[in-house]
């Protein structure tokens, strides 16, 4: 059976469009809110989705559009600062690991097995805990929560390529092992590391969306998805919107994520061929 083309998958396309859809709100966030998200107008609170506020007010009268326009900013930047966070550190431990064996590769696994025995929100609430509840500190803390299952991807693809025969031509043609990492044995990595990355982006993006909801996350009043669900709870009775429409857009990243990671998976994996 021939390879199914990506372009031409249904799940990629989807996946595809409703990450395109967070991504632009995003960028208008940044760039651009129809009002004021920190424009508090006690007059206009709980004000139902209209022609003036088309997603409705909150509890201090802010336009809600605006802040889940924010929000959307803040969110995916803080998932993709982490994401690169994650690759970049798990892919050198990961090499070095691989390629060196040894107690290099003993001391490196005795830390991830470590950090692995913890679930990943758990790791990262305790991290948060000295860290503080800020941007930087919720990057940090999940960064590292999530670097171990890239090392411990990458090593295993290392070790497989360590001895393969067009390593050792490499090798014996003088090349240097920080040459062959770079040209032969890191390319093999790209594959596992795509389909990794964007389930780690739904997982970053749902952790971040629970420790804002915790209060754990970026302190208000700076918007996020998470702390805005958080908001709502008070209000679910009288005002329902406050938590439908952040939720929904939480549940439309993470479907756009893992229709696009499915289909990145059949089109890389020879076994599902």
């Amino acid at each position: 059976m021939m390879k199914k083309t990506l372009a031409l998958s249904p799940n990629a396309l989807l996946g595809v469009l409703l990450i395109a859809v967070i991504v632009t709100a995003g960028l208008v966030g940044f760039f651009w809110t129809p009002w004021d998200p920190a424009r508090i107008n006690i007059l206009s609170r709980l004000q139902a989705p209209g022609a003036e506020h088309w997603f409705g007010t909150d509890e201090y009268g802010r336009d809600v559009l605006s802040r889940i326009l924010l929000g959307a900013s803040a969110s995916l930047m803080i998932s993709v600062i982490t994401v690169c966070f994650s690759l970049s550190a798990g892919i050198v431990l990961g090499l070095i690991s691989g390629y060196l064996r040894g107690v290099t590769d003993r001391i490196i696994m005795m830390v991830t097995d470590t950090l692995l025995a913890f679930p990943g929100i758990l790791l990262a609430l305790g991290l948060l805990s000295i860290l503080g509840n800020n941007r930087y500190g919720i990057i940090l803390a999940l960064g590292l929560a999530y670097t171990p299952s890239v090392v411990r991807i990458v090593r295993g693809t290392v070790m497989g390529l360590r001895e393969a025969d067009f390593v050792a031509a490499s090798r014996v043609m003088g090349h240097s092992e920080l040459a062959i990492l770079r040209r032969h044995v890191l390319p093999n990595c790209i594959a596992p590391l795509t389909v990794l990355a964007t389930s780690m982006l739904g997982w970053v993006l749902i952790s971040e969306s629970a420790l804002s909801f915790l209060g754990l996350g970026v302190p208000p009043p700076e918007p996020t998805w998470g702390n805005m669900l958080s908001a709502s709870r008070t209000y679910l009775s009288q005002a329902p919107w406050l938590a439908l429409l952040p939720g929904a857009c939480i549940s439309i990243a993470l479907l756009g994520v893992n229709l696009l990671g499915d289909a990145l998976r059949d089109y890389l994996d020879p076994r599902m061929q």
